[in-house]
């Protein structure tokens, strides 16, 4: 064991009795230190595997260490020679599940309780709503089921929540839970929520918690930096009076607050256990020295949580690569050639966006070229739901007779289809053979009031919106409906990202969480894009660190190379726009940066897509078009550009906002 560890590792796995506090970094072993400890609980300090829970957050990560634990298990020098069998080993709510059916009658559930997933939830949400009269247009079920989450995590009960409601809003989100309890119930079921809350409830009764105590004596948790109150809580009941916690985490890879998580256990552990022992772990095993020393420069700005300086184990390897490109497309197609020519050596590479509407150039360069890929958590752009449906109008106006636009409009709502009908029978013939998209479909969706469906509370319906915008911004470019309807059509006849041999995988940063590639290309690193504007103007400075700590997170999943890349201009919100570069990457050190250009004169690139619009594509006609006398294209931003610090306090005030 000796040989396999490090030293701060060894000091981890080896600690006795008494809560433990491993602050694991990025790539440092953590999952390493908890597959030991459990050898050595059981090999050493001759615990019964049986009295062991081991709790991770998903299906993946419990996989991963039962497959470690069984090895472990197997080897000669486990004197038993038999199969180590934990006590426990998988997710929190995994546990919660079995507790309930053990002892949840004490709780008023039935030990024959059925678990409502998200969509099931969601479907007796819809009844809830209808029955009581709210319109579910105006007040989306989604919104519903996340504050009634949040309570619930925060184990707020319906009786105290109802005791400090002062406005009309949180009456009504209070009633609306009540009833929607009450269906569960009346269903002997259980939501996702309830799995945690009424587990702690379990334990909170001394007999059990006595019970379930002498059975699982040793506690350790995966990833404690994304648990909740309730799951917090629900530690400390099993740790119990003997008090053997193992916690692993670390607050710089905090990313989940939207689902409740909050990195502040890490301190309320400290402040619960006064005799914690915490243990950092410096090394990482996974990332070259340059990126490491620029994910701190980043990170290193938050001040609500410590932060581990990571030294790295392997070589200093090449500085992290900066791409200044002149739109979203001139990004894609570097990104591409890069990772192209990376795949074609046979290696893996990622590249990790912000929101999943970023997706769409990427994915149109890759199909034009015929390039494999593989797109994780998400559909296709314009496999997406909302995309297809705005399409649908397009597609009529095109071919007013096509039967499978009209049954998809129907569906959005025959109100809606008949207001359409009208408008496209007063539409000139020339608007129908020549207007361009991008106008008409906004245009629509005004008349249709499309965007009523969406409630910008609820993070699912922000991700259909920002879809929304991109799908008007590239119709924007197109002179004519039939022709981004081809576009649109191609993009979706060669699909590749199934393919086994891709090298190439898109996705957002929060999906590469816990993954690493030897290539990774954080993409789209503009203010209002990442960090996204929604943590800049309507959140604080929580809000801003933990869109800091995303970007560690992304630039941590890098193995050997890194590439930052952002944009001077992009389309967005039906338009181009100039961008602003994102504020993280002036907060990394000019000694840990080489930067590319690759901006070419436009007129001469053979894109095999419509011609960009903007000013800055416009054809030169003198030197102050932003061409020299030989048609190249001139600097917008000096050669070493930086955001100066009168700047930098500029966002600092905005944080303070």
């Amino acid at each position: 064991m000796v040989d396999i560890l490090n030293k701060e590792q060894l000091v981890a796995v080896t600690h006795g009795e008494g809560p433990l506090l491993v602050l694991a970094g990025a790539g440092s072993g953590k999952t390493r230190v908890l597959i030991h400890r459990v050898a050595w609980l059981i090999k050493e300090k001759n615990v019964d595997p049986t009295k062991i829970a081991l709790l991770t957050f998903t299906n993946k990560a419990a996989g991963e260490m039962k497959e470690r634990i069984k090895k472990i298990g197997t080897k000669p020098s486990n004197s038993a020679g038999k199969k180590i069998d934990l006590g426990f080993s998988g997710t929190f709510h995994t546990f919660c599940a079995k507790l309930l059916r053990n002892y949840g009658v004490e709780v008023g559930v039935s030990p024959h309780f059925v678990i409502f997933d998200s969509q099931d939830s969601e479907s007796v949400m819809k009844k809830v709503l209808k029955d009581l009269s709210i319109d579910p247009k105006q007040n989306k079920p989604g919104m519903f089921l996340a504050m009634i989450s949040k309570m619930k995590n925060d184990l707020v009960t319906l009786k105290e929540a109802e005791n400090v409601s002062r406005d009309y809003f949180h009456r009504q989100i209070n009633k609306v839970w009540s009833e929607y309890q009450s269906r569960l119930v009346r269903n002997n079921a259980v939501d996702f929520d309830d799995l945690l809350v009424k587990a702690v409830k379990v334990l909170e009764i001394d007999r059990i918690r006595k019970e379930v105590n002498d059975r699982l004596e040793w506690i350790l948790v995966d990833e404690y930096q994304d648990t909740n109150k309730a799951q917090f809580e629900l530690t400390k009941l099993l740790a119990g009076e003997k008090r053997n916690i193992t916690a692993v985490g670390d607050a710089a890879q905090a990313i989940y607050s939207f689902r409740g998580a909050d990195y502040r256990n890490l301190r309320l552990l400290e402040e619960t256990y006064p005799e914690l022992t915490t243990v950092g772990l410096p090394k990482n095993y996974r990332s070259t020295q340059y990126i490491l020393d620029a994910a701190y420069g980043v990170v290193s700005n938050n001040t609500n949580h410590p932060t581990l300086k990571l030294s790295a184990t392997r070589e200093m390897g090449q500085k992290v690569n900066l791409f200044e490109a002149l739109d979203e497309r001139d990004e894609a197609r570097y990104v591409v050639d890069q990772s192209k020519k990376i795949g074609d050596r046979g290696e893996e590479v990622a590249v990790l966006y912000r929101t999943n509407a970023q997706s769409r150039a990427f994915e149109d360069e890759l199909l034009r070229r015929d390039i494999p890929y593989k797109l994780i958590g998400g559909l296709r752009f314009y496999n997406r739901a909302e995309v297809k449906d705005l399409i649908a109008y397009l597609r009529l106006i095109h071919n007013p007779g096509e039967e499978i636009s009209r049954q998809r409009i129907e569906k959005i709502g025959k109100r809606k289809a008949a207001i359409f009908d009208e408008w496209f029978g007063r539409l000139s013939d020339k608007r129908r053979s020549e207007g361009r998209p991008g106008p008409l479909l906004e245009e629509i969706i005004n008349l249709i009031n499309y965007m009523e469906r969406f409630d910008e509370r609820d993070e699912e319906d922000v991700a259909r919106i920002e879809n929304i915008n991109e799908l008007l911004a590239v119709a924007g470019e197109y002179e004519s409906v039939a022709l981004f309807l081809e576009s649109a059509a191609l993009s979706e006849s060669e699909i590749k990202q199934h393919r086994s041999n891709a090298k190439l995988t898109l996705m957002t940063v929060h999906a590469a969480k816990g993954l690493e590639f030897p290539e990774i290309f954080v993409v789209g690193l503009e203010e209002g894009l990442f960090p996204h504007s929604r943590s800049m103007f309507e959140g604080g400075k929580e809000e801003i660190e933990e869109e800091r700590r995303l970007m560690y997170v992304a630039m941590t999943r890098a193995k050997e190379n890194l590439t930052l890349s952002w944009a001077r201009s992009r389309l967005s919100f039906g338009g181009r726009h100039q961008s602003i570069p994102s504020r993280f990457l002036s907060e990394i050190s000019d000694e840990n940066i080489q930067r590319t250009q690759e901006i070419k004169n436009p007129r001469t690139q053979d894109t095999g897509l419509p011609r960009r619009t903007g000013l800055i594509n416009q054809t030169p006609t003198s030197r102050n078009d932003g061409f020299d006398e030989f048609g190249e294209k001139k600097r917008i931003i000096v050669q070493d550009w930086e955001i100066e610090e009168a700047v930098k306090d500029d966002f600092e005030d905005i944080d303070s906002w």
